[in-house]
């Protein structure tokens, strides 16, 4: 198998977002849209006519070109409607020729060398009363207390509105990080990819934000957000059982994202969702590339 290290300039798009397409392990994150966003200049890694791919999402500091997950991307990795074997994932891990990187590789990327991180699917291919008899009592509880409160939905939240609450509600965002935001909604918007829910109080003030990714029979729970009021009134449980309830009996997943906080993990694990575990791997992190003291992992 001959794999190709493609600049950005040499990438055919329509072959790459045709094997996305028709890839048994599709993401959006991996569409050419999106990556264009999140990482501009991304390179690749493809075989020949596009039959295996990988992005290749490239940074350079003092020079130096450098591999790092990006910002609202959980996972990339290889992709193919094939079978994605352990010998083709090593041939491709080799073909990295950046001396320092950290990828993080979808389900069926499995890599000796990665550290394996959770992450929690809900199938919906069952009866709405099906899925909810697994629903934890604390789930059913906060869904119990949202329901009281007499909380709204709203279903296409215009941008602007979730871009501001966002930002106002969490501060752990750069500046930088915000453009990038705006810019993947719009576009994941125009591209029927991206739905922006609004939770509002009975009193019509907007008190949670959600962003989901709407792919091939996956929904992603992208950006979730809540100010205080939308915490004390268990506006996400409200949210997630609304989608949940809409999407009940069809071919589709909810991917949750993952978490390692238990916290947030219990959130997940409470409508009953199951771990797909993805995996980490790294080479090579030092301190002045990554901005923090690397750790062997």
């Amino acid at each position: 198998m001959q794999i190709k290290h493609l600049q950005h300039k040499d990438i055919d798009y329509a072959r790459w977002d045709e094997c996305i397409t028709q890839s048994h392990n599709q993401l959006t994150y991996a569409y050419s849209w999106y990556l264009d966003i999140v990482s501009p200049n991304w390179e690749a890694l493809v075989t020949e006519n596009y039959e295996y791919i990988m992005p290749l999402p490239i940074k350079r500091k003092y020079g130096i070109p450098y591999l790092v997950q990006p910002i609202f991307v959980q996972q990339l990795g290889i992709f193919s409607k094939h079978a994605i074997a352990k010998h083709i994932i090593e041939l491709f891990i080799k073909q990295i020729r950046i001396f320092s990187y950290e990828l993080n590789l979808n389900p069926g990327n499995y890599h000796i060398d990665a550290v394996e991180y959770p992450n929690y699917i809900l199938d919906l291919n069952r009866p709405y009363a099906q899925i909810a008899s697994r629903y934890s009592k604390n789930t059913l509880r906060n869904i119990e207390k949202a329901t009281k409160a007499h909380l709204t939905i709203q279903t296409g939240l215009p941008v602007n509105e979730f871009i501001a609450f966002y930002h106002a509600e969490d501060k752990n965002y750069q500046s930088t990080h915000k453009s990038i935001a705006e810019k993947l909604l719009k576009k994941g918007i125009a591209e029927n990819k991206i739905t922006l829910y609004g939770i509002f109080s009975a009193k019509e003030k907007l008190i949670a934000t959600l962003c989901v990714l709407d792919s091939n029979n996956k929904i992603t729970y992208l950006l979730p957000i809540s100010s205080s009021e939308g915490k004390s009134s268990s506006a996400m449980f409200y949210l997630i059982d609304f989608i949940i309830r809409r999407e009940a009996n069809s071919s589709t997943e909810l991917d949750f994202e993952g978490s390692s906080i238990e916290g947030i993990a219990r959130f997940y694990k409470g409508f009953g969702a199951i771990n797909q575990p993805y995996y980490i791997l790294k080479q090579f992190r030092p301190a002045f590339l990554t901005g923090k003291i690397s750790k062997t992992v």
